[in-house]
């Protein structure tokens, strides 16, 4: 049965922590169901606008098509193998993990295989509590002044980096995208992988997984590391070859090793488990209370987000990415030119070019193409217009986007200017830039006049021609019907030629108040724009 609901409806498949929910706010219908069965979650799915998931729930295409109304996906975590991206990137919807989530705790699991494998903890402990105390048979090596080679210097290699070195651990490191000079105000040396194989004495693994990754650790690597070497793998199955650990381990090749993740999961009957020499756990590297917490609490935010049509920074499908702080206060900028353009175009352009100038362009700011792009379509579909569908609405419609970025800025910091030609043949553009401290949103072009005004809620573009009195006029007549004018700019390219006027109001103007203006100032175009 179909519920009625006027709040937009979060579904929630699995289960969440109350901060989670507390996240979410109050302005949701939140439904629970047991995502894990397909009976109870595909009838459940078919109205919501969001649903929240962990691991357990598959959401597939077959869940996508059934979800007419469905926003986005949010899952609790970071990796996304139980949804699929592109199905839901083709049906427009939102896909948003919390990729930052488990990097701590991440970390400190590595950090405690690597101390665990060292002293034979596990192994200790379990004898013991089998009755026999060994303490020979579980003599372990020391950390301090030993070498260990971090493979995948991203966020959680950084952060296991810096907790070992407080070891008195000697670190050395391999990723071919960071810089050396990067690696060296860390004070970690950066070494090719063959070089770190023959010097670590421990290695740890922190690379995603991927083709080139996939088996990297495998038997030619594992013929080039020193016999007293231990192994960590807290990050992906499979980096790390298991067949080939465990002949290296059983030859004396390697000393031991410590496990967390599978090439296959659930894992429960690997050779390596028979080995006294491994130390391992059931892919625990998230499993703590309080990266569960964050996680729940970052997707919540995000969906928040999202169902507002808001820029959500970890969606992943979404072109833009992670956003440079000194770009973000461009994006309602860039939101409201959109808006402004398609109200003086009146219609969709054939082409619409997102142009930004200025040192911002430093920056990646393909998300202020994106923003743009919102912004023209805002007032155009019926749909909540987001980040990810703006662009297939551009498809749909045929509009070929484009954006250019220049380091020149004559005239202001940073500028961003929509311009489109539309389907006569017309170009429409509209400029603006971010002015003081505050980032003041300062409208500073319409077509080939420069204007400098504030934005504002509600504003009027008139193009008339140039003769003395017009402006007395509209003051008149806004004036009688009530609107009160709180700035001006009238921009000329010659006496007695054409001229623009841009007004912004207090209120929206009404239709048959901006028609009269027009009559009276035979108007070659009148256009309102309303961003309230």
């Amino acid at each position: 049965m179909t519920h009625v609901s006027s709040k937009p409806v979060v579904l929630i498949a699995e289960e969440l922590s109350p901060a989670t929910v507390d996240a979410l706010g109050p302005d949701f219908e939140i439904r629970h169901v047991n995502g894990a069965d397909r009976a109870e979650l595909l009838p459940a799915i078919v109205d919501v606008d969001a649903i929240l998931v962990r691991s357990a729930t598959k959401v597939d295409a077959e869940a996508i098509a059934a979800a007419k109304k469905l926003k986005v996906v949010a899952r609790a975590g970071v990796g996304l193998d139980n949804v699929d991206v592109s199905a839901a990137t083709k049906a427009g919807v939102m896909v948003v993990n919390a990729p930052t989530s488990n990097i701590v705790t991440a970390a400190e699991l590595a950090c405690g295989l690597l101390v665990a494998t060292a002293r034979n903890i596990p192994q200790a402990n379990t004898a013991l509590k089998n009755g026999e105390w060994k303490r020979n048979k579980y003599t372990g090596v020391e950390l301090s002044e030993k070498t260990l080679g971090v493979v995948g210097l991203g966020r959680i290699g950084v952060l296991v980096a810096q907790r070992m070195s407080a070891f008195g651990m000697k670190i050395v490191a391999y990723d071919p995208y960071v810089q050396p000079a990067r690696a060296a105000q860390m004070g970690v040396k950066m070494l090719t992988l063959d070089e770190l194989l023959e010097v670590a004495d421990f290695i740890t693994v922190h690379l995603p997984k991927t083709p080139e990754t996939l088996g990297l650790i495998g038997d030619e690597a594992l013929h080039k590391v020193k016999p007293s070497v231990r192994i960590v793998n807290a990050a992906r199955g499979g980096i790390v070859d298991e067949a080939a650990l465990y002949s290296a381990i059983k030859e004396g090749r390697v000393a031991g090793a410590g496990l967390d993740v599978y090439a296959k999961e659930p894992c429960t009957d690997s050779p390596l488990f028979e080995l006294d020499q491994v130390v391992c756990t059931p892919h625990l590297g998230a499993s703590t209370d309080e990266a569960q917490e964050k996680a729940g609490i970052s997707v919540a935010k995000s969906v928040r987000l999202a169902l507002a049509g808001e820029l959500v920074p970890d969606a992943v499908n979404v072109q833009g990415g992670v956003i440079a702080e000194d770009v973000r206060p461009g994006l309602p900028l860039a939101e409201k030119l959109g808006r402004i353009f398609t109200a003086l175009a009146g219609e969709v352009a054939v082409r619409l070019d997102v142009e930004v100038c200025g040192e911002i362009t430093q920056h990646d700011v393909k998300v202020l193409e994106l923003s743009a792009l919102k912004g023209v379509f805002e007032d155009v579909v019926d749909e909540t217009v987001s980040y990810v569908n703006a662009p297939l609405f551009a498809q749909e419609r045929g509009v070929e986007v484009r954006l250019t970025t220049s380091s020149e800025s004559p005239d202001h910091r940073n500028v961003v200017t929509v311009r489109g030609t539309l389907s006569d043949g017309q170009e429409v553009s509209v400029s603006g830039t971010l002015a003081g401290p505050k980032h003041l949103q300062k409208i500073v072009g319409v077509g080939e006049y420069d204007v400098d005004l504030a934005l504002a809620d509600h504003m009027i573009v008139l193009r008339y021609t140039d003769r003395p009195g017009v402006v007395g006029k509209v003051g008149q007549l806004l004036g009688e019907a009530g609107l009160n004018i709180a700035g001006m700019q009238v921009a000329r390219a010659e006496e007695g030629g054409e001229a623009l006027v841009v007004l912004t109001v207090d209120a929206e103007v009404p239709v048959d108040v901006l028609a009269a203006i027009s009559a009276e100032i035979g108007a070659a175009s009148a256009r309102t724009v309303n961003l309230g």
